[in-house]
Protein backbone atom coordinates (compact mmCIF):
# COMPACT_ATOMS: atom_id res chain seq x y z
CA UNK A 1 0.00 0.00 0.00
CA UNK A 2 1.40 3.46 -0.21
CA UNK A 3 -0.37 6.96 -0.41
CA UNK A 4 -1.06 8.40 -3.81
CA UNK A 5 -2.52 12.08 -4.21
CA UNK A 6 -4.30 12.71 -7.64
CA UNK A 7 -6.94 15.46 -9.26
CA UNK A 8 -7.40 18.55 -11.02
CA UNK A 9 -6.92 22.25 -10.09
CA UNK A 10 -6.93 25.82 -11.25
CA UNK A 11 -3.91 25.37 -12.89
CA UNK A 12 -4.44 21.65 -14.77
CA UNK A 13 -8.06 22.55 -16.07
CA UNK A 14 -10.27 25.05 -16.43
CA UNK A 15 -13.22 25.74 -15.03
CA UNK A 16 -15.90 24.26 -17.11
CA UNK A 17 -13.67 20.85 -16.78
CA UNK A 18 -13.67 21.38 -13.06
CA UNK A 19 -17.40 21.92 -12.44
CA UNK A 20 -17.66 18.41 -14.20
CA UNK A 21 -15.28 16.58 -12.00
CA UNK A 22 -16.63 18.52 -8.79
CA UNK A 23 -18.84 16.73 -6.28
CA UNK A 24 -21.78 17.75 -4.31
CA UNK A 25 -21.50 18.03 -0.67
CA UNK A 26 -24.23 15.66 0.09
CA UNK A 27 -23.44 13.00 -1.74
CA UNK A 28 -19.78 13.18 -0.48
CA UNK A 29 -20.64 9.96 2.16
CA UNK A 30 -21.82 8.09 -1.17
CA UNK A 31 -18.66 8.92 -3.06
CA UNK A 32 -16.34 8.34 -0.44
CA UNK A 33 -17.62 4.93 0.45
CA UNK A 34 -18.23 3.78 -3.42
CA UNK A 35 -14.28 4.79 -3.60
CA UNK A 36 -13.04 3.00 -0.22
CA UNK A 37 -14.89 0.15 -2.36
CA UNK A 38 -12.61 0.00 -5.12
CA UNK A 39 -10.63 -3.00 -5.09
CA UNK A 40 -7.16 -1.18 -4.82
CA UNK A 41 -8.26 1.30 -2.47
CA UNK A 42 -8.55 1.01 1.26
CA UNK A 43 -8.55 4.81 2.81
CA UNK A 44 -9.62 7.51 0.92
CA UNK A 45 -10.37 11.53 1.82
CA UNK A 46 -11.52 13.62 -1.24
CA UNK A 47 -11.22 17.75 -1.40
CA UNK A 48 -13.48 19.33 -3.95
CA UNK A 49 -13.55 23.10 -3.90
CA UNK A 50 -14.15 25.59 -6.52
CA UNK A 51 -10.14 25.51 -8.14
CA UNK A 52 -9.45 21.97 -7.18
CA UNK A 53 -11.13 18.60 -6.58
CA UNK A 54 -8.39 16.06 -5.07
CA UNK A 55 -8.55 12.27 -4.00
CA UNK A 56 -6.26 11.40 -1.13
CA UNK A 57 -5.59 7.88 -0.67
CA UNK A 58 -3.67 4.98 0.59
CA UNK A 59 -4.18 2.18 -2.39
CA UNK A 60 -2.14 -0.70 -4.69
CA UNK A 61 -0.54 0.09 -7.21
CA UNK A 62 -3.89 -0.30 -9.27
CA UNK A 63 -6.02 2.13 -7.34
CA UNK A 64 -5.19 5.39 -9.22
CA UNK A 65 -6.45 3.82 -12.33
CA UNK A 66 -9.06 2.42 -10.69
CA UNK A 67 -10.37 5.87 -9.27
CA UNK A 68 -10.01 7.42 -13.12
CA UNK A 69 -12.06 4.85 -14.53
CA UNK A 70 -14.60 5.87 -11.97
CA UNK A 71 -14.33 9.39 -12.27
CA UNK A 72 -14.75 9.15 -16.22
CA UNK A 73 -17.95 6.69 -15.49
CA UNK A 74 -19.19 8.97 -12.97
CA UNK A 75 -18.86 12.09 -13.93
CA UNK A 76 -19.75 11.55 -17.72
CA UNK A 77 -16.35 13.14 -18.70
CA UNK A 78 -14.14 11.91 -21.53
CA UNK A 79 -11.22 9.91 -20.97
CA UNK A 80 -8.90 12.39 -22.68
CA UNK A 81 -10.32 15.26 -21.51
CA UNK A 82 -9.48 13.54 -17.77
CA UNK A 83 -6.13 12.84 -18.59
CA UNK A 84 -4.85 15.52 -20.22
CA UNK A 85 -5.79 17.55 -16.99
CA UNK A 86 -5.44 15.01 -13.74
CA UNK A 87 -2.16 14.38 -12.07
CA UNK A 88 -1.32 11.55 -9.79
CA UNK A 89 1.59 12.10 -7.11
CA UNK A 90 2.60 8.88 -4.69
CA UNK A 91 4.85 8.88 -1.69
CA UNK A 92 6.80 11.68 -0.96
CA UNK A 93 5.77 13.67 -3.95
CA UNK A 94 1.73 12.62 -2.96
CA UNK A 95 2.95 13.73 1.08
CA UNK A 96 4.57 17.33 -0.23
CA UNK A 97 1.74 17.75 -2.32
CA UNK A 98 -0.78 17.66 0.27
CA UNK A 99 0.88 19.75 2.51
CA UNK A 100 1.73 22.58 0.22
CA UNK A 101 -2.04 22.47 -0.62
CA UNK A 102 -3.41 22.99 3.35
CA UNK A 103 -0.58 25.65 4.00
CA UNK A 104 -2.46 27.88 0.71
CA UNK A 105 0.78 27.30 -1.32
CA UNK A 106 -0.78 26.00 -4.31
CA UNK A 107 -3.63 28.27 -4.34
CA UNK A 108 -4.81 30.64 -7.07
CA UNK A 109 -3.99 33.83 -4.38
CA UNK A 110 -1.05 32.28 -2.83
CA UNK A 111 -1.19 31.46 0.97
CA UNK A 112 -5.25 32.18 0.73
CA UNK A 113 -6.25 30.56 4.55
CA UNK A 114 -9.59 29.08 3.23
CA UNK A 115 -8.29 26.02 1.86
CA UNK A 116 -6.43 24.81 4.86
CA UNK A 117 -9.97 24.88 7.00
CA UNK A 118 -11.41 22.76 3.48
CA UNK A 119 -9.00 20.86 4.06
CA UNK A 120 -10.32 19.82 7.51
CA UNK A 121 -13.93 19.85 6.59
CA UNK A 122 -12.91 16.99 3.89
CA UNK A 123 -10.66 15.21 6.59
CA UNK A 124 -13.46 15.47 8.97
CA UNK A 125 -16.15 13.95 6.51
CA UNK A 126 -14.07 11.01 5.78
CA UNK A 127 -13.94 10.30 9.25
CA UNK A 128 -17.79 10.21 10.00
CA UNK A 129 -18.42 8.08 7.18
CA UNK A 130 -15.17 5.72 8.18
CA UNK A 131 -13.03 5.93 5.21
CA UNK A 132 -10.08 6.88 6.97
CA UNK A 133 -7.47 4.55 8.66
CA UNK A 134 -3.69 4.76 10.17
CA UNK A 135 -1.90 5.85 7.26
CA UNK A 136 -3.89 8.71 6.17
CA UNK A 137 -4.79 9.76 9.39
CA UNK A 138 -0.98 10.09 9.91
CA UNK A 139 -0.82 12.08 7.12
CA UNK A 140 -3.14 14.77 7.34
CA UNK A 141 -2.15 15.41 11.21
CA UNK A 142 1.24 15.60 10.40
CA UNK A 143 -0.21 18.16 7.30
CA UNK A 144 -2.01 20.25 9.72
CA UNK A 145 0.59 20.60 12.27
CA UNK A 146 2.88 21.66 8.93
CA UNK A 147 0.09 24.03 8.08
CA UNK A 148 -0.06 25.69 11.22
CA UNK A 149 3.61 26.59 11.48
CA UNK A 150 3.71 27.70 8.27
CA UNK A 151 0.91 30.26 9.40
CA UNK A 152 2.67 31.03 12.57
CA UNK A 153 6.33 30.81 11.44
CA UNK A 154 6.25 32.30 8.04
CA UNK A 155 4.24 35.92 6.57
CA UNK A 156 2.46 33.90 3.74
CA UNK A 157 -1.35 35.34 5.25
CA UNK A 158 -0.47 38.56 6.51
CA UNK A 159 -0.76 41.03 3.94
CA UNK A 160 -3.85 40.89 1.32
CA UNK A 161 -3.45 40.24 -2.24
CA UNK A 162 -6.60 41.18 -3.93
CA UNK A 163 -8.11 44.63 -4.19
CA UNK A 164 -11.46 43.61 -2.05
CA UNK A 165 -9.37 42.11 1.38
CA UNK A 166 -7.03 44.92 0.50
CA UNK A 167 -9.33 47.95 0.91
CA UNK A 168 -11.00 45.49 4.75
CA UNK A 169 -7.67 45.07 5.87
CA UNK A 170 -7.04 48.95 5.56
CA UNK A 171 -10.32 49.51 6.59
CA UNK A 172 -9.30 47.43 9.99
CA UNK A 173 -6.18 49.64 10.04
CA UNK A 174 -7.69 52.83 10.44
CA UNK A 175 -10.56 51.28 12.74
CA UNK A 176 -9.13 49.04 15.63
CA UNK A 177 -13.18 47.60 16.41
CA UNK A 178 -15.18 46.92 13.01
CA UNK A 179 -18.39 45.71 15.45
CA UNK A 180 -18.61 49.45 16.15
CA UNK A 181 -18.43 50.88 12.31
CA UNK A 182 -20.63 50.92 9.76
CA UNK A 183 -20.04 50.14 5.92
CA UNK A 184 -21.56 52.05 3.02
CA UNK A 185 -20.72 49.35 -0.37
CA UNK A 186 -21.98 51.41 -3.29
CA UNK A 187 -22.16 48.65 -6.71
CA UNK A 188 -23.24 45.11 -6.01
CA UNK A 189 -20.96 43.01 -8.26
CA UNK A 190 -18.48 40.21 -7.90
CA UNK A 191 -15.94 42.87 -6.27
CA UNK A 192 -18.31 44.64 -3.94
CA UNK A 193 -19.94 41.32 -2.93
CA UNK A 194 -16.14 39.93 -1.64
CA UNK A 195 -15.96 43.13 -0.11
CA UNK A 196 -18.75 42.70 1.91
CA UNK A 197 -17.40 38.72 2.84
CA UNK A 198 -14.43 40.52 4.11
CA UNK A 199 -16.27 42.94 6.28
CA UNK A 200 -18.80 40.05 7.76
CA UNK A 201 -15.84 37.74 8.24
CA UNK A 202 -13.82 40.85 10.12
CA UNK A 203 -16.91 41.56 12.64
CA UNK A 204 -18.34 44.78 10.67
CA UNK A 205 -21.36 46.21 12.86
CA UNK A 206 -23.35 47.07 10.00
CA UNK A 207 -23.49 47.01 5.76
CA UNK A 208 -25.89 49.32 3.92
CA UNK A 209 -26.20 48.57 -0.39
CA UNK A 210 -26.45 50.92 -2.94
CA UNK A 211 -27.23 50.38 -6.46
CA UNK A 212 -28.43 51.73 -9.30
CA UNK A 213 -30.84 48.62 -9.11
CA UNK A 214 -32.56 47.64 -5.85
CA UNK A 215 -33.58 44.21 -6.52
CA UNK A 216 -29.82 43.12 -6.75
CA UNK A 217 -29.09 44.79 -3.79
CA UNK A 218 -31.74 43.61 -2.09
CA UNK A 219 -30.45 39.98 -3.41
CA UNK A 220 -27.06 40.57 -1.81
CA UNK A 221 -28.22 42.17 1.11
CA UNK A 222 -30.29 39.14 2.35
CA UNK A 223 -27.03 37.03 2.02
CA UNK A 224 -24.85 39.67 4.49
CA UNK A 225 -27.75 40.66 6.73
CA UNK A 226 -27.66 44.26 5.81
CA UNK A 227 -29.78 47.08 4.24
CA UNK A 228 -30.28 47.84 0.78
CA UNK A 229 -30.85 51.27 -0.66
CA UNK A 230 -30.54 52.54 -4.20
CA UNK A 231 -27.63 54.99 -5.85
CA UNK A 232 -30.38 58.27 -5.02
CA UNK A 233 -30.27 57.48 -1.58
CA UNK A 234 -26.59 57.80 -0.81
CA UNK A 235 -27.45 61.46 0.23
CA UNK A 236 -29.34 59.93 2.91
CA UNK A 237 -27.21 57.50 4.51
CA UNK A 238 -23.86 58.62 3.25
CA UNK A 239 -23.02 60.54 7.24
CA UNK A 240 -23.78 57.27 9.23
CA UNK A 241 -21.13 55.42 7.32
CA UNK A 242 -17.73 55.10 8.53
CA UNK A 243 -16.42 53.19 6.05
CA UNK A 244 -17.26 53.53 2.07
CA UNK A 245 -16.03 50.98 -0.47
CA UNK A 246 -17.90 51.76 -4.42
CA UNK A 247 -17.44 49.46 -7.72
CA UNK A 248 -19.72 50.41 -9.61
CA UNK A 249 -19.77 50.48 -13.95
CA UNK A 250 -21.06 54.46 -14.09
CA UNK A 251 -19.12 56.75 -16.45
CA UNK A 252 -19.62 59.48 -13.81
CA UNK A 253 -18.70 60.39 -10.36
CA UNK A 254 -21.46 59.23 -7.77
CA UNK A 255 -19.84 60.85 -5.07
CA UNK A 256 -18.78 64.22 -5.28
CA UNK A 257 -16.82 66.68 -2.93
CA UNK A 258 -19.88 68.97 -1.85
CA UNK A 259 -21.80 65.71 -1.07
CA UNK A 260 -19.04 64.32 1.05
CA UNK A 261 -18.40 67.85 2.80
CA UNK A 262 -21.75 67.53 4.11
CA UNK A 263 -21.87 64.48 5.37
CA UNK A 264 -18.39 65.03 7.22
CA UNK A 265 -20.46 67.87 8.38
CA UNK A 266 -23.44 66.07 9.79
CA UNK A 267 -20.53 63.70 10.95
CA UNK A 268 -19.23 66.12 13.36
CA UNK A 269 -16.09 65.43 11.56
CA UNK A 270 -15.73 61.75 12.82
CA UNK A 271 -13.37 60.10 10.02
CA UNK A 272 -14.37 58.92 7.17
CA UNK A 273 -12.67 55.95 5.12
CA UNK A 274 -13.10 55.97 1.80
CA UNK A 275 -11.85 53.56 -0.87
CA UNK A 276 -12.80 53.95 -4.78
CA UNK A 277 -12.00 50.63 -6.70
CA UNK A 278 -14.14 51.64 -9.70
CA UNK A 279 -12.19 52.29 -13.23
CA UNK A 280 -13.63 55.31 -14.00
CA UNK A 281 -13.76 57.30 -10.29
CA UNK A 282 -17.03 56.92 -8.43
CA UNK A 283 -15.61 59.36 -6.18
CA UNK A 284 -14.80 62.79 -7.25
CA UNK A 285 -10.48 63.28 -7.25
CA UNK A 286 -11.48 66.44 -5.15
CA UNK A 287 -12.86 64.62 -1.84
CA UNK A 288 -9.69 63.73 -0.71
CA UNK A 289 -8.78 67.44 -0.33
CA UNK A 290 -11.38 67.07 2.87
CA UNK A 291 -10.27 67.40 6.19
CA UNK A 292 -10.99 64.16 8.63
CA UNK A 293 -11.59 62.45 4.97
CA UNK A 294 -9.14 59.16 4.21
CA UNK A 295 -9.96 58.47 0.52
CA UNK A 296 -7.37 55.57 -1.70
CA UNK A 297 -8.17 54.44 -4.84
CA UNK A 298 -7.91 51.36 -7.08
CA UNK A 299 -3.60 52.33 -7.78
CA UNK A 300 -2.75 52.79 -4.43
CA UNK A 301 -4.34 49.45 -3.55
CA UNK A 302 -2.28 47.81 -6.31
CA UNK A 303 0.63 49.46 -5.04
CA UNK A 304 0.21 47.63 -1.64
CA UNK A 305 -0.99 44.49 -3.23
CA UNK A 306 1.93 44.16 -5.62
CA UNK A 307 4.31 44.76 -2.33
CA UNK A 308 2.12 42.03 -0.65
CA UNK A 309 2.45 39.69 -2.94
CA UNK A 310 6.51 39.98 -3.23
CA UNK A 311 6.58 39.41 0.60
CA UNK A 312 4.21 36.41 -0.01
CA UNK A 313 6.81 35.07 -2.53
CA UNK A 314 9.40 35.52 0.05
CA UNK A 315 7.16 33.87 2.87
CA UNK A 316 6.47 30.94 0.45
CA UNK A 317 10.35 30.19 0.60
CA UNK A 318 10.02 30.18 4.47
CA UNK A 319 7.14 27.89 3.81
CA UNK A 320 8.81 25.34 1.30
CA UNK A 321 11.83 24.71 3.91
CA UNK A 322 9.37 24.02 6.93
CA UNK A 323 7.01 21.44 4.31
CA UNK A 324 10.40 19.99 3.12
CA UNK A 325 11.25 18.98 6.63
CA UNK A 326 7.87 17.72 7.12
CA UNK A 327 7.89 15.53 4.45
CA UNK A 328 11.39 14.57 5.71
CA UNK A 329 10.31 13.74 8.85
CA UNK A 330 7.02 11.97 7.99
CA UNK A 331 8.93 9.42 5.34
CA UNK A 332 11.20 8.81 7.97
CA UNK A 333 8.13 8.12 10.40
CA UNK A 334 7.16 5.56 7.77
CA UNK A 335 10.13 3.56 6.72
CA UNK A 336 10.21 3.38 10.71
CA UNK A 337 6.48 1.83 11.02
CA UNK A 338 7.70 -0.70 8.36
CA UNK A 339 10.68 -1.92 9.90
CA UNK A 340 8.58 -2.11 13.02
CA UNK A 341 5.87 -4.17 10.74
CA UNK A 342 8.57 -6.28 8.96
CA UNK A 343 9.94 -7.17 12.65
CA UNK A 344 6.83 -8.61 13.72
CA UNK A 345 5.65 -10.21 10.44
CA UNK A 346 9.50 -12.04 10.47
CA UNK A 347 9.05 -12.84 14.60
CA UNK A 348 5.46 -14.06 14.18
CA UNK A 349 6.66 -16.08 11.29
CA UNK A 350 9.53 -17.26 13.11
CA UNK A 351 7.47 -18.15 15.87
CA UNK A 352 4.97 -20.20 13.80
CA UNK A 353 7.62 -22.69 12.86
CA UNK A 354 8.90 -22.82 15.88
CA UNK A 355 5.93 -23.98 17.64
CA UNK A 356 5.21 -26.20 14.65
CA UNK A 357 8.23 -28.53 15.17
CA UNK A 358 8.07 -28.01 18.97
CA UNK A 359 4.61 -29.28 19.18
CA UNK A 360 5.86 -32.06 17.06
CA UNK A 361 8.43 -32.98 19.28
CA UNK A 362 6.26 -32.91 22.56
CA UNK A 363 3.93 -35.30 21.29
CA UNK A 364 6.53 -37.79 20.27
CA UNK A 365 8.21 -36.95 24.26
CA UNK A 366 4.76 -38.07 25.37
CA UNK A 367 4.65 -41.21 23.21
CA UNK A 368 8.10 -42.40 24.69
CA UNK A 369 10.61 -41.26 22.20
CA UNK A 370 14.36 -40.91 22.55
CA UNK A 371 14.62 -37.25 23.99
CA UNK A 372 18.09 -36.58 22.68
CA UNK A 373 16.95 -37.99 19.44
CA UNK A 374 14.11 -35.50 19.53
CA UNK A 375 15.54 -32.42 20.63
CA UNK A 376 17.86 -33.27 17.79
CA UNK A 377 15.56 -33.71 15.12
CA UNK A 378 13.42 -30.48 16.39
CA UNK A 379 16.33 -28.21 15.94
CA UNK A 380 17.84 -29.53 12.90
CA UNK A 381 14.18 -29.41 11.20
CA UNK A 382 13.53 -26.46 12.60
CA UNK A 383 16.67 -24.29 11.82
CA UNK A 384 16.37 -25.89 8.08
CA UNK A 385 12.56 -23.76 7.99
CA UNK A 386 13.95 -21.21 9.42
CA UNK A 387 16.77 -20.81 6.31
CA UNK A 388 14.68 -22.65 3.86
CA UNK A 389 13.29 -19.37 1.46
CA UNK A 390 16.48 -16.89 2.88
CA UNK A 391 18.61 -19.63 1.24
CA UNK A 392 16.52 -19.78 -1.81
CA UNK A 393 16.67 -16.16 -1.67
CA UNK A 394 20.69 -15.79 -1.39
CA UNK A 395 20.90 -18.30 -4.40
CA UNK A 396 18.86 -16.58 -6.79
CA UNK A 397 20.76 -13.11 -5.62
CA UNK A 398 24.08 -15.08 -6.27
CA UNK A 399 23.50 -16.49 -9.67
CA UNK A 400 22.09 -12.82 -10.59
CA UNK A 401 25.47 -11.29 -9.72
CA UNK A 402 23.27 -8.88 -6.59
CA UNK A 403 26.17 -8.55 -4.36
CA UNK A 404 24.19 -5.99 -2.13
CA UNK A 405 21.93 -8.73 -1.06
CA UNK A 406 24.43 -11.20 -0.19
CA UNK A 407 26.38 -7.97 2.04
CA UNK A 408 23.45 -7.07 3.70
CA UNK A 409 22.55 -11.09 5.05
CA UNK A 410 26.28 -10.68 6.06
CA UNK A 411 25.21 -7.72 7.79
CA UNK A 412 22.20 -9.00 8.94
CA UNK A 413 23.37 -12.16 10.35
CA UNK A 414 26.83 -10.43 12.09
CA UNK A 415 28.34 -13.13 10.01
CA UNK A 416 31.64 -11.26 10.29
CA UNK A 417 31.91 -9.94 13.60
CA UNK A 418 34.21 -12.68 14.35
CA UNK A 419 35.62 -14.35 11.74
CA UNK A 420 39.09 -12.79 12.18
CA UNK A 421 39.24 -12.80 15.74
CA UNK A 422 37.95 -16.25 17.66
CA UNK A 423 38.58 -15.42 21.30
CA UNK A 424 36.25 -12.73 21.09
CA UNK A 425 33.13 -15.32 21.63
CA UNK A 426 34.15 -17.68 24.09
CA UNK A 427 32.15 -20.23 22.59
CA UNK A 428 35.69 -20.32 20.34
CA UNK A 429 38.21 -22.87 21.81
CA UNK A 430 41.31 -20.95 22.84
CA UNK A 431 44.58 -22.51 24.73
CA UNK A 432 43.13 -21.45 28.67
CA UNK A 433 39.16 -23.08 27.74
CA UNK A 434 39.68 -26.73 25.25
CA UNK A 435 37.05 -27.85 23.17
CA UNK A 436 34.84 -30.52 24.36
Amino acid sequence: MSIWALGINHKTAAIAVRERVAFDPAAMPLVLQTLQNLPYVSEVVVLSTCNRTEIYCCAEEGGPEQISEWLIQNQQIERNELQAAMYTLTSGSAVAHTMRVASGLDSMVLGEPQILGQMKSAYAMAQDVGTTGTELGRLFRQTFSIAKQVRTQTAIGENPVSVAFAAVRMAQHIFSDLKESRALLIGAGETIELVARHLRHAGIGHITLANRTLARAQHLAAEFHADAVLLEDIPEVLASADIVISSTASTLPILGKGMVEKAIKKRRHKPMFMVDIAVPRDIEEQVAELQDVYLYTVDDLRDIIEENVRSRETAAEQANELIEAGVQHFMRELKALDAVNTVTELRAHVESLRDEQLDKALKQLQNGGDAEKILRTFAHTFSNKVLHQPMKALRRAGSEGRLDVMDWSRELFNLDANKDDPSADSTYPTEDSPAD
